[in-house]
């Protein structure tokens, strides 16, 4: 029997498998295991890198300023440029012009090219001497986008297309939206450990390997130019509020209730000014303007100054547009559109700029249906608003200026010296009084004159025709209407009678007032001066006397600007659809001497239409001169306010006789003395000028009759003129 023998058991053995794996354990990760780990561990901090590259993390503060700055700089210089060539081609045309009017061209075409090339000079000075300012926080934030922009194309839009991708990184969101491509695509070797190596945040990041052919076209940031085609990863910043944030803040002011919804129409969106905007419907039984009226609580409980907050209707009684920013658009001044575009107005149908609204719009005011009256506290910035008003209207030569001041310093002479005032005249409620006087009969013929040409008040197509447009502007008004002042009752009864019915024949008012009360501006006053600005003031009851009674109660208090800044005040126009906060454009005299050089320029235009003081028959100049002896035409004489003898308007006869004056006194300049007879300096005033003639000339002018002088070479005293006599009766011919 064969026996069988049994293998020996080894209770050591293990399976080949199992020996294996602990041979790998015991050896350690493998090479290529190696290869990876570390390979992703640079890719994590290659992408790290990107990330901080991408979002500019290497741009200081300091830096970001400095390359706004280089940046405005650049685009000033730019429009100096611009605005050089574009007057270099002016001039070219104003020259070929003026050679073909020698020729018998048309002379209207060289007179026009003439004053576009004064306007253009005059918008190149005022851009030559404007500073650049210093760049807002928001245009240093435009450069870090703009250069995220740059740095996101150059990875998207084949900076480095041609170099083979070394690895990247996508992290995502909980919603799978890619937050980052970190594809710096740079070259093997050196390169790569450039990017890889460990990261630490806010550490330089090298710049890209990026082609030479892009290198050779650097990126400058101060040059507003577009950023390369690709796709741009820096996603636009979200609204400002939410439609749930819009309707926890209308339910806090009580405009929702219960379950009340609103009808999205246009949903919050930020624009590319970075403002947003959403229109929308109220709910029933809430309306546009009741919102309007609660802006300052609106504006509180979405953590706004109502600065910042514009309500518009956008149609029906509910339906609202609603605009809101971050910053305060009132925070810096502007200045006025008419010192780079100083060209004639249409002031009747299109306005004059004075300010700008909440959104950035200039708000023009019309001279045509509307008195006016400019309310504010000391300071306030109410003469600047009233400034930008008035020289304004200069611009349009159909408009009669007449200026009462009320103070005596020189505050409007500029507008005499330019001889664009038709009256001017300094504190007198006589004068006053008559100059009322005057525009009240004006009225009646103007009345008359409308009625013969079948209209029922003015309209464009006559203004011309019935004597242009009266506007009277009172600074001060307290000076005349506060209680117990000269003549008071009688000068508020022709303003009111003014106010109320003149309108409709082109008389029209301006009052400006640092004293608001219903004792300087009475009701029965007030409710005619249907346009409306209040600057800063110190009580409600104040604002109400500027822009009505009840007004503080609907939100438009003047006493609550916080902070309050000159020339920004609540202007109600209802003819120009203006109920909001507004601010005047800044315009200056005794620092930069703006207004004389606008009133240079309106000079002109006015001068081409023969509408200068003394250029036309002034029929409420001519009232005056005869019902207080003295003329205001442009200031007076002297063009300084003061009253005097018309010197603006003189008879022919008058001429000839300041000539006589004139060449007399050259006469006893060539004589060498102070006196002289009748017949040797009509001798050499020559001309056919006879002694007999000379002498009724010289007693016409106020010189008087010959005198006894003693002359050399004469026996005796003779007859004759001496200097004083003449120059006395001169001065008084010019108003000296």
């Amino acid at each position: 029997m064969a026996t069988e023998v049994e293998p020996t058991k080894n209770v050591e053995q293990k399976p080949a498998d199992e020996a294996q794996q602990q041979e790998k354990e015991t050896a350690g990760p493998s090479r290529i295991e190696r290869i990876k780990t570390a390979f992703a561990e640079q890719r994590g901090h290659a992408a790290a890198r990107g990330k901080d590259w991408l979002a500019v993390n290497d741009l200081d503060d300091d830096e970001a300023a400095q390359l706004a700055e280089q940046r405005k700089q650049h685009k000033h210089g730019e429009k100096i440029a611009n605005k050089q060539r574009h007057l270099t081609h002016l001039r070219h045309r104003h020259a070929t012009a003026e050679a073909q009017a020698e020729q018998g061209g048309n002379p209207g075409q060289h007179g026009h090219l003439a004053g576009q090339v004064a306007a253009e000079q005059t918008k190149l000075a005022v851009l030559q001497a404007t500073p650049v300012l210093p760049p807002t926080p928001r245009e240093i934030a435009n450069v870090r986008t703009h250069l995220k922009a740059k740095r996101a194309a150059i990875l998207a839009g084949g900076g480095l297309a041609s170099f083979p991708m070394l690895g990247s990184a996508v992290e995502m969101t909980a919603h799978g939206q890619p937050l980052l491509l970190a594809a710096l695509g740079t070259a093997a070797g050196y390169g790569w450990y450039l990017v890889s190596r460990p990261f630490d945040a806010g550490q330089p990041a090298p710049a890209p390997n990026i082609p030479a052919q892009t290198l050779a076209a650097p990126i400058d940031l101060t040059k507003p130019e577009a950023a390369p085609v690709g796709r741009v990863f820096d996603a636009p910043p979200p609204p400002a509020l939410t439609v749930p944030q819009l309707e926890e803040a209308l339910r806090k002011i009580g405009m929702m209730r219960g379950d009340d919804q609103l009808q999205i129409l246009a949903v919050p969106e930020r624009g590319k000014d970075g403002n947003t905007t959403v229109v929308f419907d109220l709910p029933a039984g809430q309306t546009v303007a009741s919102l309007q009226n609660k802006i300052e609580e609106f504006a509180g409980a979405i953590k706004r100054d109502s600065t910042m907050v514009d309500i518009e209707k956008a149609g029906s009684a509910v339906r609202t547009s609603l605009w809101i920013t971050d910053e305060d658009p009132f925070e810096n001044t502007r200045p006025s559109p008419l010192l780079t575009s100083a060209t004639q107005l249409d002031a009747f149908k299109e306005g004059v700029p004075v300010g700008w609204g909440k959104r950035g719009n200039t708000i023009k005011l019309p001279i045509s249906t509307s008195n006016i009256v400019i309310g504010g506290g000391t300071r306030s910035g109410k003469g600047v608003g009233a400034s930008n008003l008035t020289v304004g209207s200069t611009f349009d030569p159909r408009i009669n200026l007449r200026v009462v001041a009320g103070k005596q310093n020189a505050e409007w002479d500029p507008y005499a010296k330019a001889g664009i005032a038709s009256t001017y005249f300094k504190p007198s409620p006589e004068r006053l009084l008559a100059l009322l006087d005057a525009l009240v009969a004006d009225k009646d013929r103007r009345e008359a004159e409308l009625g013969r040409l079948g209209k029922s008040k003015l309209v464009a197509p006559v203004i011309e025709q019935i004597g242009g447009i009266e506007l009277l502007v009172i600074d001060e008004l307290a000076t005349y209407t506060r209680p117990k002042k000269p003549l008071r009752e009688e000068i508020l009864e022709k303003l009111v009678l003014l106010a109320s019915v003149a309108a409709g024949a082109g008389i029209l008012m301006v009052v400006i007032t640092q004293y608001p009360s219903v004792d300087v501006i009475p009701t029965e006053l007030a409710i005619n001066l249907t346009t409306k600005w209040a600057m800063r003031v110190d009580s409600a009851e104040q604002s109400n006397a500027i822009l009505g009674k009840g007004s503080s109660g609907m939100g438009r208090d003047a006493s609550k600007f916080d902070p309050p800044r000159p020339g920004l005040g609540w202007l109600v126009n209802p003819f120009a659809a203006v109920t909001d906060k507004a601010r005047s454009f800044d315009i200056d005299q005794d620092e930069r001497g703006e207004i004389t050089m606008l009133l240079e320029k309106a000079a002109k235009i006015r001068e081409g239409a023969g509408r200068l003081a003394g250029q036309w028959d002034d029929p409420i100049e001519r009232h005056l001169l005869n019902a207080t002896g003295l003329s205001s035409a442009a200031g007076g004489p002297k063009r300084d306010g003061v009253p005097g003898r018309n010197v603006i308007n003189h008879t022919p006869e008058q001429r000839m006789q300041m000539d006589a004056c004139r060449g007399c006194l050259i006469a006893m300049n060539d004589l060498g003395r102070d006196v002289a007879q009748l017949d040797e300096m009509a001798e050499i005033i020559g001309g056919g000028m006879a002694e007999e003639r000379l002498g009724e000339l010289l007693r016409a002018a106020g010189a008087g009759g010959t005198v006894k002088i003693t002359v050399p070479h004469k026996t005796g005293r003779v007859n004759g003129y001496k200097r004083a006599d003449i120059v006395d009766a001169l001065d008084l011919l010019e108003g000296n």
